[in-house]
């Protein structure tokens, strides 16, 4: 195996996601051999701290090389904020492009679009392990009815909040989204140096469960295309409901508008907020932050008690491209590097969630901090509109903007949903 050494990206896996969703479609990179020796190159994604990363991938490799004499793996890794260029020119000059990828599981649409991803439908569905790959992360990787690459890991938000808070005020954690929301102001009210819930008019994936948990949607799907359903009478519910935590009485607009997840996360560990909505993958700065060893976490409640409130699954999946000129050794690869042995691997080094339900549920017992995210995405996780058009509609702001249009007073629930829903069928008309 060859590594070649790049520059750390210490951002999110998914923080640029779709931005590729714009570019052009590219031009018939298919390959016309399929060697069963010779390099294949790797390009993955580098993580703020790499070592354990690289340490599982070097076994995964090192099995995969022993299987297949003749064959040897080269692996980059990638900063994550460059990735849209060079993936896209990859996807445009089969010479220089790896044969194997890791990538954003939003991502996907835009990439199939692009002609970048090599279908692997019949491979995927002849694998015995894939059976048991979480329904929600089999819909990341599936675009029109095939298959373009293998789930790696899946992420969730729960509720984090803060135990020594709670105790001082007799207050339990809510049970419904009615409770979250009264509980948040009545911390505010009781405690005004506190943000209650902290929330973020940017924070477009802690916004999403309010809607979801309404009987909202993002879109609707008609035959191959979408239509927003963005400003339908369940979205606003959600959407009231979550601007609703806007203001003096918990989260003032002046300061919250702004905020995209990761500053409200950053709220909650470093002691200004009583809760938060964050991720399986958020653990480590709350632990880091002055909150250590007084919080808790539980699912996001829903509208009733007993539900959980539907989480966006986010997460990053393996593919193999079409141009490579490996497509057999490249696909086995795909499989060794998303196969339940890496994965379980992958938990113990990185965090990261499995995506089988059977190896997510052995990490529970492992690691009893990950029970309320792996709830959550039992209970029905959702994902975006599998279309190219959602690279377009997230990098553009469509859903952040309607929020702080709202928080803001400019316009009102049913006008910003509106104006949003009309920018989301243009992005989708635009993609075909």
């Amino acid at each position: 195996m060859k590594l070649i050494a790049t520059l750390a990206a210490p951002v999110a896996a998914l923080a640029l996601a779709g931005l590729t969703a714009c570019a052009p479609q590219t031009s018939d990179t298919g390959a016309k051999e399929d060697a069963k020796s010779g390099t294949l190159r790797v390009w993955l994604f580098q993580e703020v701290n790499n070592k354990p990363k690289e340490q599982v991938v070097d076994a995964a490799v090192a099995a995969f090389e022993k299987a297949h004499k003749g064959a040897e793996v080269e692996v980059e890794y990638i900063p994550v904020e460059t990735r849209a260029q060079r993936i896209k020119a990859a996807f445009n000059d089969p010479a220089s492009a790896p044969d194997v990828i890791e990538y954003g599981n939003t991502d996907t649409a835009g990439y199939v679009k692009d002609g970048g991803l090599a279908d692997v439908t019949a491979e995927f569905g002849a694998w015995d392990e894939a059976k048991d790959t979480d329904p929600t992360a089999r819909e990341s990787v599936t675009v029109g009815g095939k298959v373009y690459g293998a789930p790696l890991f899946v992420g969730a938000r729960a509720l984090y909040y803060r135990t020594d808070v709670f105790q001082e005020l007799g207050v339990e954690p809510p049970r419904t989204q009615g409770e979250l929301i009264a509980t948040a102001k009545k911390i505010r009210k009781q405690k005004p140096e506190l943000y209650g819930l902290a929330v973020g008019g940017a924070y477009t994936y802690g916004a999403m469960p309010f809607i979801w948990a309404n009987g909202g949607e993002l879109a609707s799907r008609s035959g191959g295309s979408y239509t927003s359903a963005i400003d339908s009478a369940a979205a606003r519910k959600g959407i009231t409901a979550y601007t609703s935590l806007f203001g003096d009485d918990n989260c003032p607009a002046a300061k919250c508008a702004s905020m995209g997840g990761n500053a409200t996360v950053t709220a909650f560990a470093s002691g200004k907020a009583a809760m938060a909505i964050g991720g399986d993958f958020s653990h480590q700065a709350v632990e880091a932050g002055s909150v250590k060893g007084k919080y808790a976490v539980v699912p996001l409640p829903g509208l009733r008690a007993g539900e959980i409130a539907p989480a966006f699954a986010g997460g990053n999946n393996i593919g193999v491209l079409r141009s490579s000129s490996h497509r057999t050794l490249a696909v086995d690869l795909m499989k060794r590097f998303a196969g339940k042995e890496t994965q379980a691997k992958l938990f113990d080094a990185m965090g990261f969630l499995p995506t089988y339900t059977d190896v997510r549920a052995e990490a529970a017992k492992k690691e009893p901090f990950v029970e309320p995210f792996i709830k959550t995405l039992d209970a029905g996780a959702k994902f975006v509109p599998a279309s190219p058009a959602w690279g377009r509609i997230d990098a553009s702001l469509v859903l952040p903007s309607m929020f702080q249009e709202i928080v803001s007073g400019k316009k009102d629930v049913a006008a910003a949903s509106k104006d949003a829903a009309e920018k989301m069928d243009a992005a989708f008309a635009s993609a075909g």
